[in-house]
């Protein structure tokens, strides 16, 4: 390809992971040139091991197929929008129950032959370590960005840029029993129903503390060795420092009044809302290197939470990403340059899927954006179109990583019996993006200039 293409007539992609690899696909399908930068195999992360794109790291599953699932019906949406991710993944795939899983080696060599045989998509191997100061540009670099291009994002974003998730747990609004759990704010402050309360005995307390300290780890892999700060220190290390411990931090008790008994419970823990509809709440202060099946178990223990809905478990890992909700507009673009979109995980999307939707709706937003035309994101009763609500406006001062759940979508009209509300999520999702379809001229699985 020609290296004499204007730098605003073509797309500059930063990281050859899923987002980027799907903007890369999307941009080109659409008849802009692109040039898609990736640093392997001149220079590998310390997680990455194929010299190809697109290369899965943590697991070869790209999770639940079924429509009950909201990253199943992210899967559908994509599959109608023309994804790559989603044709490498079908041609790939592996025996995995109700989930969609790949060969990993296979996976990365069906998309790297699609990208470099795209007559339209030149790729330039090399780290890259700082933004092009013209052109249309998208980052996807991902969660493992290099410490040079991380650098040159850190002054971008006005050092909003952060290098580890530290994340409590997340849970369904609708699967606590508010028999047990109480609405209050400490000491009254704020509205009346800022905080949800989970009140334990003393005796529940003990078990609990227990539990924690007897609980499995993950253990962090060699590039993940982290100096724990006070501020997101994970809730087990503050058990082990003694059994008191807890009710002397995220645990306190003090200025909550649990109506159900007129006096201080021995020890609380808090659930602060996670979004402005308030239909998924966070364990205040409960970040944790527990194993999943132990954050099941062990929070279950806690009264209220006996049948809770995890909307997402707790982790604690290396992952470079950006405060979204205070640097970019819905569109992924960054709110002081738009020329310039950030794709995939360093967005704060979380998983595969929601990479390559991060990936897909940038490299058509940035097409759109070179073509001087109107950039639309799809509504929010889609998946794509929730997940992109959720990462530019949730709370700026607690933002962490998330994957898609049906906790994002826009509450149904009307009453709904709770064993058909995701049936019903789905199928809305699906007449919605249809409409959002019609005006990006894509006609499942194709576009226009592409035909």
């Amino acid at each position: 390809m020609s290296n004499s293409i204007e730098p605003q007539k073509q797309i500059t992609i930063i990281g050859g992971g899923l987002a980027g690899c799907e903007a890369a696909w999307q941009a080109a399908q659409r008849g802009v040139s692109v040039v898609l930068n990736e640093m392997k195999p001149q220079r590998f992360s310390p997680a990455h091991h194929l010299p190809g794109l697109a290369e899965l790291v943590c697991s070869n599953s790209l999770r639940g197929i079924s429509l009950d699932n909201a990253v199943g019906l992210l899967k559908e949406e994509l599959r109608l929008c023309g994804s790559l991710t989603m044709e490498a993944a079908e041609a790939t795939c592996v025996p995995a129950g109700g989930a969609l899983a790949v060969d990993r080696r296979l996976f990365s060599e069906y998309v790297t032959e699609r990208i470099e045989s795209h007559p339209l998509i030149r790729i330039e191997r090399g780290e890259f370590t700082c933004i092009p100061a013209e052109g249309v540009v998208v980052v996807a670099s991902g969660p493992l960005t290099s410490d040079g291009l991380a650098a040159s994002l850190a002054e971008l974003t006005g050092d909003r840029l952060y290098f580890y998730d530290a994340i409590a747990p997340i849970v369904a609004a609708d699967s606590l029993d508010m028999t047990k759990v109480f609405a209050a704010s400490r000491y009254g402050k704020g509205d009346g129903d800022d905080y949800l309360n989970c009140p334990l005995d003393e005796d529940e307390y003990l078990r609990f503390v227990d539990e924690l300290l007897r609980g499995e780890k993950v253990p962090a892999r060699d590039f993940e060795k982290v100096v724990h700060f006070e501020g997101c220190m994970p809730v087990e290390e503050l058990a082990s420092r003694g059994v008191e411990t807890l009710r002397f931090g995220p645990m306190k008790p003090v200025g909550l009044i649990n109506p159900h008994t007129g006096h201080e419970a021995h020890a609380v823990i808090q659930l602060r809302a996670e979004n402005r509809e308030k239909t998924m709440y966070n364990l205040v202060g409960f970040q944790t290197k527990l194993t999943w099946p132990e954050q099941r178990r062990i929070f279950r223990m806690i009264p209220g939470l006996e049948n809770v809905e995890f909307v997402r478990l707790g982790s604690m890992h290396r992952n470079t990403f950006i405060n979204s909700p205070a640097l970019l507009d819905t569109t992924q673009q960054l709110k002081s340059d738009p020329r310039i979109f950030f794709a995939g995980q360093i967005t704060g999307v979380e998983g595969y899927v929601e990479s390559a939707a991060s990936g897909l709706l940038a490299g058509i937003a940035a097409v759109r954006y070179v073509q001087n035309q109107p950039i639309t994101v799809p509504p929010p009763e889609t998946a794509m179109g929730a997940l992109m609500h959720h990462i530019t406006n949730a709370d700026v001062r607690h933002f962490q990583p998330m994957n898609v759940n049906y906790g994002l979508f826009p509450e149904l009209p009307g009453r709904v019996k709770k064993k058909e509300r995701r049936q019903k999520l789905a199928e809305r999702a699906l007449e919605s993006l249809e409409e959002w379809m019609k005006v990006q001229s894509i006609h499942h699985g194709v576009t226009e200039d592409s035909l």
